[in-house]
């Protein structure tokens, strides 16, 4: 993780502007792949930034991105589309507090880090999934959404699981 904390512990500004900066990253990425019609559901551009700050700047960063990256899309643009940013946002929360707490809580490495936190966002996509289906009577059973999810996004997962590694230590070296 990129040292955030002052001397007393608590978060600097730095850690507030370099979380900033990833939320609007992950409201602008996905309006540039939206452009390009059903890519932004193929590539997943909003996922990178959150897990980025996760790895980065520790769980609370990851948190913030993925709560607020979808939720400011969805009152900016109407991206991603109602109901489904209600599954994003646990979805996107999970990617960043998994991916930040095993990386800089457990110490464990990007490699192992970055599946398993992919792995808890599936889980809680399918999970809130679940929840609106029973709640709003959703047409789409949880199963089907998420097998059509990962199919449809598995360009996007193994970019992540491909290019994060890289970016990590990219933003790493450069500071």
């Amino acid at each position: 993780m990129i040292e955030t904390r002052t001397k007393s512990g608590f978060r600097d500004a730095h850690f507030l502007a370099y979380t900033a900066l990833l939320i609007a990253v992950g409201v602008l990425l996905p309006m540039i792949f939206h452009q390009m019609g059903i890519a932004g559901k193929i590539f997943l551009p909003m996922h990178f930034p959150v897990i980025i700050a996760g790895l980065l700047f520790g769980p609370l960063s990851g948190v913030l991105v993925g709560c607020f990256s979808p939720v400011l899309s969805f009152l900016l643009t109407g991206m991603p589309p109602f109901p489904l940013v209600l599954a994003m946002v646990p979805e996107l929360m999970a990617y960043g507090a998994v991916s930040g707490w095993l990386h800089e809580r457990l110490k464990l490495n990007v490699w192992i880090a970055l599946p398993v936190a992919i792995l808890a966002g599936r889980v809680a996509l399918g999970l809130a999934w679940w929840a609106l289906f029973s709640i709003l009577d959703l047409p789409v059973p949880p199963v089907v959404f998420v097998i059509g999810g990962l199919v449809t996004g598995s360009p996007g997962i193994i970019g992540q699981l491909v290019l994060i590694p890289l970016l990590v230590r990219g933003i790493r070296r450069a500071w």
